[in-house]
């Protein structure tokens, strides 16, 4: 009896073990079906941040590329054919208005120059001669030796003749004033920064050699950079901050700690309608010469802002196929899509014309699969973003 006793004992114990496990395990699964189901509740609210536009700042501060040139800048090409006798002026060489850069030997132009002044001499004698002959026949036709027709014939070979001497008075003048173009010469203070030829070089009348395309080169390049013009291309939808008083600072890739400061001079008042910019000129001092013409130049512009509209990182902008929006969270916490209309769009911040209030909460970088009307969850609420910095941009 004992032993059939302890048996049955010991099956109730097993039994309640069981039972105990098995009631374990349905609390168990209870509870993980619970969790699973308050994850997915809470996944299915997504989290946002969310942030406030705030006014523009007082001043706009633009970056573009730019080219310096020189002050003035003269490609130089022969007047007249020939060979180069000899160049004085290198490259780097700096020169003054005058100075003797290249002398070129023309003996075409000499063997011409000769000519008209022979011509010259011949048109002179024969003039001579007509203006006796004319007035000793005007002496006879008052005698009434000779008839009036023979007198008038006489008067028009005088003024012929004279037309011929003045004629080659001219042509004379103008090979000695070719003859003047053997000597190449600077037009102004500067520096030599091109030089295209060589002794014994044939350079031709209007161009210098001839390349490969059979177009004509110049024999030199001379440069004033006393002053340097930066041109810069303006974007449309900032040609506004071109006025007269703005200064720009420049940095250029020889100088990386040094700043230099240019200044508004004009601007070319229409738009190339490629890239929608206009082309805008400053000025910049260069006493010293340490900046070449043909120099890149980045360009930071900065002035007075004209409006006073809102802004918002770009990041938070929709776009949608009607148009540009932004997701707003009401009180209730809830998304909803909002048509607006942007101005200016930078990497950083965008200008919003109309279509939100410095009140609503609109989420920055919104998901994706955000619908509207749905419920979202506000993780970090921000009253405003880049406020370290929109102290310093409205100073």
């Amino acid at each position: 009896m004992s032993t059939q006793k302890s048996r049955k004992v010991m099956m109730m114990a097993g039994a309640a073990v069981v039972a105990g496990w098995c009631g374990y395990l349905t609390i168990e699964r209870i509870h993980h079906a619970v969790a699973l189901r308050n994850d997915a509740r809470a996944a299915a609210v997504p989290d946002v941040m969310v942030i406030s536009s705030r006014p523009e700042a007082r001043h706009v501060s633009l970056e573009l590329p730019g080219t310096i040139e020189a002050w003035y800048q003269a490609p130089i090409y022969p007047q007249v054919s020939g060979y180069v006798r000899m160049w004085y002026k290198d490259y780097g060489a700096r020169v003054s208005t005058g100075d003797v850069l290249a002398e070129i030997n023309t003996p075409g132009l000499d063997a011409q120059f000769a000519q008209a002044q022979a011509d010259l001499q011949s048109s002179q004698a024969k003039y001579d001669l007509a203006v006796v002959t004319a007035q000793r026949w005007r002496l006879m036709g008052k005698s009434q030796a000779v008839s009036g027709q023979s007198v008038s014939v006489q008067d028009a070979n005088e003024k012929s003749a004279a037309a011929d001497l003045e004629a080659a008075r001219h042509n004379l003048d103008r090979y000695a004033a070719l003859e003047r173009f053997k000597v190449i010469v600077s037009p102004f203070d500067g520096v030599v920064t091109e030089r295209d030829i060589n002794v014994g070089d044939y350079v031709h009348e209007g161009g210098g050699n001839l390349n490969a395309n059979g177009g004509a080169s110049e024999l030199f390049s001379v440069a004033d950079t006393h002053q340097m013009r930066l041109f810069v291309s303006i974007p449309e939808n900032m040609s506004y901050i071109l006025q007269s008083g703005l200064h720009a600072t420049v940095h250029v890739p020889q100088f990386p700690d040094r700043v230099f400061e240019a200044r508004f001079l004009t601007v070319s008042g229409g738009y190339d309608p490629d890239t929608r910019t206009s082309v805008s000129e400053f000025i910049i001092d260069n006493q010293d010469h340490a900046l070449w013409p043909g120099t890149f130049a980045a360009v930071t512009l900065s002035a007075p802002e004209q409006s006073r509209h809102q802004t918002i990182p770009t990041g938070a902008l929709v776009f949608q196929e009607h148009g540009m929006q932004v997701a707003v969270v009401d009180r209730q916490d809830t998304a909803h899509f909002r048509d607006i209309t942007v101005g200016r769009m930078g990497d950083g911040a965008t200008q919003v014309l109309s279509g939100i209030t410095p009140e609503d909460r609109i989420i920055d970088n919104p998901p994706a699969d955000l619908l509207e009307g749905q419920k979202v969850h506000v993780v970090r609420p921000v009253a405003g973003y880049g406020d370290d910095t929109s102290d310093k941009d409205d100073e």
